[in-house]
């Protein structure tokens, strides 16, 4: 599981948000987040879902409205991640429009012959965007209305706003990524602790 994301110098790494609805996330947003935007057209989304945690995703059918809806529900989703990242009540605006998306009929699933999952309609006509975007939604509630709710976090890096639940066992993730903002934690961890020990090296030589 997880999303290929790249870094600002270009490097791939995995982000794995742990939920659905998280990974609606980096598809970019307004403000500081405008840049990193990918939405641009209706395909693009479905791009989105082919990436995501749906696989094998559906075929789907998006409409410029149905766009337009995903942008709105990707903005009430960050909002609520952030704010129950840091320990605050999500707002009743964003909480109103992730109930609204819930409300519509979600992608169908259905059992296979072979066992595995898959969706009712993915031999047949495409499914909608609306369908989607209620699958997306339903799953947030699960999330922010579930067990791990109070294991939404932001990256600790300080120059990373990845937001991600943690659900390993132990419950101590701290990183987006270990392969990004892990490593350059450890690393420049490193480069400050041999800087200290140079430091104090020379103060001992001085004395």
């Amino acid at each position: 599981m997880g999303l290929v994301l790249h870094s600002p110098e270009g490097v791939p790494y995995r982000f794995d948000p742990g939920s659905l609805c998280l990974e609606l996330l980096p598809t970019g947003g307004s403000g500081s987040y405008a840049r990193y935007e990918v939405l641009h057209e209706p395909a693009n989304l479905v791009v989105w879902a082919a990436r995501s945690r749906l696989r094998p995703a559906p075929s789907i059918e998006v409409t410029e409205a149905e766009l337009a809806a995903a942008r709105e529900l990707r903005a009430a989703l960050w909002r609520m991640a952030v704010d129950r990242a840091h320990g605050r009540t999500p707002r009743p605006q964003d909480v109103a429009a992730v109930n609204e998306a819930a409300s519509r009929p979600p992608l169908p699933v259905r059992l296979r012959r072979d066992g595995g999952r898959g969706w009712a309609r993915e031999w047949g006509p495409g499914a909608t965007g609306t369908q989607l975007l209620s699958t997306v939604a339903r799953d947030a509630v699960d999330l922010f209305g579930g067990p791990y709710a109070h294991r939404i976090r932001e990256c600790a890096a300080d120059d990373c706003r990845l937001v991600f639940v943690d659900t390993s066992r132990p419950g101590r993730r701290r990183w987006c990524s270990m392969e990004r903002c892990g490593n350059r934690h450890k690393v420049r961890a490193l480069r400050a602790r041999r800087e200290e020990s140079g430091e104090r090296g020379e103060h001992r030589e001085g004395e």
